[in-house]
């Protein structure tokens, strides 16, 4: 008796086995596979402090690097509420949630009681703002101009932050989620009220 090999199980094996070693191989696969789970309600943001629930110990001020040389620092965007991502462009995680930051910037963009910046930790701040407009974001890339303390990240990217408008942390989130989520559309429209 003849081996048939051309079945419906090993067509369903080569095609799994495929796409496993192109997750492997490619950030763009893992990018898109992450992206898809997003849409079906995985990796939602964890909100797990309210406005005015924010962390009281004080936070170090951060200095951070624009594209056109000059230095923003966390305590001169005091009476903002800022939103800051820390991400590298080999991250697929990074690269999935992307989209869904943009959105999310989109609705706050003319609001300007909120800021965004996105922390490029590659230590390439060219590669990073080559990204943001190959892909059509709109979204402020800085680059650390020092050390980022563990109370903001702790070596995992992304991990995201949000401060509120008196500096102190309300949110900090390791890992991919869906930023453009209606509960934190709320918190940020809270919080810049």
């Amino acid at each position: 008796m003849k081996k048939k090999w051309f079945s419906v199980s090993n067509i369903i094996t080569a095609v799994m086995v495929v796409f496993l070693a192109a997750m492997v191989i490619s950030p763009e696969v893992k990018a898109w596979t992450i992206q898809a789970l997003m849409k079906v309600g995985l990796f939602q943001p964890k909100i797990d402090k309210q406005p005015g629930e924010a962390s009281a110990e004080a936070l170090p001020n951060v200095y951070f690097r624009k594209g056109d040389g000059k230095t923003v620092d966390l305590a001169s965007l005091k009476g903002k509420v800022v939103f800051m991502n820390f991400w590298a462009t080999w991250c697929p995680p990074c690269i999935a949630e992307m989209p869904s930051i943009n959105a999310l910037y989109g609705k706050f963009k003319d609001n300007e009681n909120v800021v965004f910046l996105m922390v490029d930790v590659d230590g390439n701040y060219q590669n990073s703002d080559s990204f943001m407009k190959k892909h059509h974001y709109d979204l402020q890339v800085v680059s650390p101009a020092g050390e980022i303390p563990p109370v903001f990240m702790q070596g995992a990217v992304p991990t995201t932050v949000i401060l509120d408008k008196e500096g102190k942390m309300v949110y900090r989130q390791e890992g991919a989620a869906d930023y453009n989520s209606p509960e934190l559309v709320d918190m940020i429209s809270k919080l810049a009220f």
